[in-house]
């Protein structure tokens, strides 16, 4: 039975409010996992939570079991059963869900992140979530990026699909990925095997151009290679008053490297980023700091740019700890590809919304300007003699993506929803013309 355009608008309004109360970062999204694996499974979609989503060695950046389990001990306060909570010990968020059409055809991919960001969202009274009543109730932890538009339209998407079965064949497979931020989840989840025999990838995301609802970039450009860093700087601590000779100052050492990256001029072989996002060091104002920790990312237009960066900043980095005499260790928690997406998706996009009253304009190709996990999965699958796309949806935004009054029009999440189905159901059909 189809579902109505009003019913399908009332739906994803309310699943994008409620996953946007209940904003979770990477690997512990918890709650977000079981409030989709439940709609998914009402559905009627084959659903796979737990250790079967991810490979346990091909994960980055995996949060302290510290923090895993207040996010857990969170999760339960909530209500979510014991038994479900059980299947995702350690980490191993992300939904998995399958529907064949019980008729030979292509196998499609749709990936959708569900991770959210270590933000506090404003308390500004006008900011839509605050007046509508749906803004984070997890103090420090925001979706400021449309993750939670991205999960809901991929509900959406199952729902519009498991509904008009005979308008398509083949197998869909539906990837709700965690820990998109820091380019973390993705690997994880093709090293399983989620991706292998898959014929048409289709990602996307909400915003990022200036594009006004209902147009729709069909694929995406400068998609830039990253690394994310961690770098811990090891001192010794002493009594800043007494001896203050006999310590080793890491936050010194920290702050010399953090002036010196954040210095570092552009390669002018083509677009280079490098950002210091966070640093913590010391322990009260009359200790000489022992410790100072610095999140750091890096990225390139294309991957060597992008290892000339790491390069430099490793240079910086370990120059600044033996000039200060610490000791420094650098980790590495999460790498994104450069990629790019198949031209041919705008010509199929533009067939598949001749009649839609909801895509109203298509454009060929619009530059991401960014970094993005998904990446990894559209490489392996053009690899592999695939087809694979990353979309651009069109909607005026309160402010910018990370920011604290983020904020989307929701009338995007049916365009998300049409986008996906028709370019399914085009496909679908035109491989069924050319038997």
């Amino acid at each position: 039975m189809e579902i109505s355009e009003e019913n399908q608008k009332n739906s994803l309004i309310k699943w994008r409010r409620t996953l946007h109360q209940i904003p979770e970062v990477g690997f512990t999204e918890f709650q977000t996992t079981y409030f989709l694996a439940k709609m998914l499974d009402e559905l009627g979609w084959t659903v796979t939570v737990g250790k079967e989503v991810m490979n346990e060695e091909a994960r980055y950046g995996v949060p302290r079991s510290n923090v895993l389990e207040a996010s857990k001990h969170r999760a339960r306060n909530a209500g979510i059963p014991e038994a479900f909570l059980e299947k995702l010990a350690g980490g191993f968020t992300g939904v998995v869900a399958t529907l064949d059409s019980g008729r030979t055809g292509q196998h499609a991919a749709l990936r959708f992140d569900i991770d959210a960001l270590p933000i506090d969202e404003t308390t500004n009274e006008n900011h839509l979530p605050n007046r509508e009543g749906f803004a984070s109730t997890h103090p420090g932890e925001m979706h400021a990026c449309g993750h939670d538009a991205h999960a809901a339209i991929g509900l959406g998407v199952a729902q519009k699909l498991s509904s008009e079965l005979p308008k398509w064949n083949g197998k869909v497979t539906l990837l709700f990925q965690p820990a998109e931020e820091g380019s973390r989840g993705a690997k994880a989840m093709v090293a399983n095997g989620w991706l292998d025999g898959v014929d048409l990838f289709l990602s996307g995301h909400v915003g990022i151009r200036s594009l006004a609802v209902g147009q729709v970039a069909a694929s995406s450009d400068q998609i830039l290679a990253t690394t994310k860093l961690d770098v811990t700087f090891k001192g010794v601590a002493a009594h800043a008053g007494v001896e203050p000779e006999k310590g080793k100052n890491a936050l010194l050492a920290a702050a010399s490297a953090a002036v010196q990256l954040l210095s570092l001029p552009k390669h002018p072989g083509g677009t280079t980023r490098l950002n210091v996002g966070s640093m913590k060091a010391g322990r009260g104002r009359n200790i000489i700091p022992d410790e100072a920790v610095m999140e750091v990312e890096t990225r390139g237009e294309t991957t060597i740019l992008n290892q000339w960066v790491v390069t430099q900043a490793e240079h910086i980095i370990r120059e600044a700890a033996q000039q200060y005499e610490v000791e420094v260790l650098i980790d590495y928690v999460g790498e994104g590809e450069t990629a790019a997406s198949d031209l041919s998706f705008a010509p199929l996009l533009e067939r598949a919304a001749e009649n839609s009253g909801i895509i109203t304009e298509v454009f060929p190709v619009q530059p991401l300007g960014g970094s993005e996990d998904a990446s990894v999965m559209m490489n392996y699958v053009r690899k592999k003699g695939g087809k694979a796309t990353y979309m651009i949806f069109g909607t005026p935004l309160a402010s910018g993506h990370h920011q604290p009054d983020f904020d989307i029009d929701e009338h995007v999440l049916q365009v998300g929803v049409d986008v996906y189905t028709r370019l399914i159901y085009q496909t679908s059909k035109e491989l069924k013309e050319n038997e």
